[in-house]
C-alpha cells in the first residue's frame, strides 16, 4: 500500500499526453495541481509511436506507451496438454458470459484474470489466436438460445472478432507498481491494468469518468461495418468489462450527477462512488469584454462526429437565414483519422449554401480568444461528462447555449439555454433568442461566471483529488477531516483580486 497517497500511475486510453482538450486538459491540470505527487503515466495508445503533444511536468517519473495494436506481444509458443485445456476452459466462460446476459458474472470476472496471468507471461496473444480458440467462439456463437446463432456466423467473422478482442485485452498484461494508487481516468480498457493489479497485488484502483464510456462504444459500433455477431462479441465484452469496474474500483468520482446515476445502474455501490466537478481557473479564463461588433457564434473543441458539429451547421444555416449578417467559428484541432468529418462538414456547410458564413480556425494557443471570438458559445455534443469547454465559456462570462448531454445542465444550471442534441430546428431557435436580447445575453453571462467561481474552480477539484488519493493510501491529511483547505482560500483571493468579485461582493451576494 501507498505509505502517503503520494505515488499515482495514471491510466489513460487516447487522451492525455498525446491529445490536447477535454479529458487531457483534466489530467494535465490534477498533475500541475499536485506537484508534491509523483505521478507516472500509463497511455494506452494505437501504435505506441504517437507523438507526446503535452510538456510533462517534473513530478511526472515516467511515461509508458502501451500500443493496443502492432505485432501481437510475446512468443508464439502454444499451450499443451493441462494447460491448453484449462485456457479453453475459461476462455469458453468468459465467451459465455459476454454473449449471454443471464450468464452468471463470476464467469467474466474469473475468465478476465485468468486471462490476465496468460497475459503476464506473454501467452495470451497466441492462445486466443489458436484454432481451439476460434472453434470455441464459433460453438459459443451457434448457441441456439442466442441471438448470435440466428445471424449464422462465418469463420470470417470469427477471425475479425479474435483480432479485436485480442487487440483489446493486451492492456492485462501492463504492469503497476506495488505501492501506488493507480488511477484509470475513463472506464473501459483503461480500467484492465487497475483490475488485474487490485486483484493480484493488492494496488487501490480509483475509476474517474468524464464521457460514459460503454454509452460511446454503443453509439461508435452503429456505424461500425462488422456484421452482427461481431458486435455483439465486443459490445458484450465491454459492457461486462465496464460493469467489473464499477464493482471492483475501491472508489468512483464521476464528475457529475448524471454520471453517478448510469454508474449506479451499471452495478457501482452507491457508497463507493464521490462527484468531483470538473474545475477551471478564473484567472486564466477571464471576463471576456466587448462582444465582437458582428453577431458570432463560437464553439471550441476537437473536431469529432461526438461533438456533432453537422448539427451546429444546420443550426446556423437556419438561424442565418433570419439574420443574414450572422458568423460561425469553429476553433479546435481535427484528431488523427477525423480528416473525412472535416470534409463531410464542409460539404454540409456547401449543400446549405454557408461555406462563407463558417470559418475552420484550428487550435489556438489561447483558448480564452476562442470563447471571446462569440456573442454566444455553442455547445452541440452527442455525449459529454461535464465539458470543459462550456466551464471556461461560463467563466468568460459568455452565455451558451448546449445540447442536454452528460453533466451539461448541471454545468449550465440558469446561466444557458439548454436543448436537446440533434435538433438543429431548436439550437437555431434558442441562439435567435438569446442574440435578439442584448440585456438578457449579458445578464446570463454575469451570472454564469459567478457560477463557475462558486461551485466549479480548478483549486476544489484538484483538492478533492489530492484528499481520496490519502484516503486509498490510508493516510489521511487534515483536510480530510472537513477542514476548508485552499477552496475557501480561493473564493476570498477571488474577492481582492477580481474586480468583478469585488463587485459582487459589494451587492452582498457571495
Amino acid at each position: 500500500m501507498p505509505s502517503s497517497g503520494r505515488h499515482v500511475t495514471m491510466l489513460t486510453e487516447g487522451t492525455y499526453p498525446h491529445v490536447h482538450g477535454g479529458v487531457s486538459t483534466w489530467c494535465d491540470q490534477l498533475v500541475r495541481g499536485m506537484p508534491e505527487v509523483d505521478f507516472q503515466v500509463l497511455s494506452l495508445t494505437g501504435s505506441g509511436r504517437e507523438p507526446v503533444t503535452w510538456q510533462l511536468p517534473s513530478n511526472v517519473s515516467r511515461h509508458t506507451a502501451f500500443p493496443l495494436w502492432g505485432p501481437a506481444p510475446g512468443h508464439s509458443l502454444p499451450l499443451l496438454g493441462r494447460e491448453r485445456r484449462r485456457f479453453i476452459d475459461t476462455y469458453e466462460r468468459f465467451l459465455l458470459a459476454v454473449l449471454d446476459p443471464s450468464a452468471p458474472r463470476t464467469h467474466f470476472t474469473e475468465g478476465l484474470y485468468g486471462l490476465a496471468a496468460l497475459a503476464r507471461r506473454g501467452r495470451l496473444s497466441s492462445a486466443l489466436r489458436s484454432e481451439a480458440a476460434l472453434r470455441s467462439l464459433m460453438w459459443i456463437w451457434t448457441m441456439p438460445h442466442l441471438e448470435t446463432a440466428a445471424a449464422r456466423p462465418t469463420v470470417h467473422d470469427a477471425l475479425t472478432a479474435t483480432d479485436l478482442l485480442e487487440h483489446a485485452l493486451r492492456p492485462l498484461a501492463a504492469r503497476i507498481p506495488a505501492g501506488r494508487v493507480a488511477h484509470a481516468v475513463s472506464s473501459g480498457l483503461a480500467t484492465l491494468p487497475a483490475l488485474v493489479a487490485q486483484q493480484l497485488d493488492g494496488v487501490p484502483f480509483l475509476l474517474t469518468e468524464h464521457g460514459i464510456y460503454l454509452r460511446e462504444r454503443y453509439l461508435g459500433y452503429r456505424t461500425e461495418a462488422q456484421r452482427w455477431p461481431v458486435k455483439a462479441l465486443m459490445l458484450g465484452f465491454y459492457r461486462e468489462l465496464n460493469s467489473l469496474g464499477y464493482r471492483k474500483a475501491d472508489l468512483i468520482t464521476p464528475c457529475n450527477q448524471y454520471n453517478r446515476r448510469w454508474e449506479e445502474r451499471g452495478g457501482a455501490p452507491a457508497d463507493r462512488i464521490r462527484t468531483v466537478y470538473n474545475g477551471v481557473d478564473p484567472h486564466a479564463f477571464p471576463l471576456a469584454g466587448p462582444e465582437p461588433e458582428v453577431p458570432t457564434l463560437s464553439w471550441c473543441g476537437r473536431v469529432d462526429p461526438i461533438k456533432d458539429l453537422e448539427t451546429l451547421i444546420r443550426a446556423y444555416a437556419i438561424a442565418r437565414a433570419e439574420l443574414p449578417e450572422l458568423r460561425l467559428r469553429l476553433f479546435g484541432p481535427v484528431p488523427d483519422g477525423n480528416a473525412d468529418y472535416r470534409t463531410k462538414l464542409e460539404k454540409t456547410a456547401a449543400d446549405l449554401g454557408v461555406t462563407d458564413g463558417i470559418t475552420f480556425e484550428g487550435r489556438v494557443s489561447d483558448v480564452a480568444s476562442a470563447y471571446a471570438a462569440g456573442s454566444l458559445v455553442m455547445l452541440s455534443s452527442i455525449s459529454e461528462g461535464f465539458p470543459f469547454s462550456l466551464i471556461e465559456a461560463m467563466s468568460c462570462g459568455r452565455a451558451t447555449v448546449s445540447t442536454d448531454v452528460g453533466g451539461v445542465r448541471e454545468a449550465v444550471g440558469d446561466t444557458g439555454l439548454v436543448v436537446p442534441p440533434r435538433e438543429p430546428a431548436v439550437m437555431a431557435e434558442a441562439a435567435l433568442t438569446l442574440l435578439k436580447d442584448d440585456d438578457r445575453r449579458a445578464e446570463l453571462g454575469r451570472l454564469a461566471r459567478r457560477r463557475v467561481i462558486e461551485r466549479f474552480t480548478l483549486l476544489r477539484s484538484v483538492d478533492g483529488f489530492r484528499r481520496i488519493y490519502r484516503e486509498l493510501a490510508g493516510c489521511p491529511g487534515p483536510e480530510d477531516r472537513g477542514t476548508a483547505g485552499d477552496s475557501g482560500d480561493w473564493t476570498l483571493q477571488l474577492r481582492v483580486t477580481d474586480p468583478w468579485m469585488r463587485e459582487l461582493a459589494t451587492e452582498g451576494t457571495v
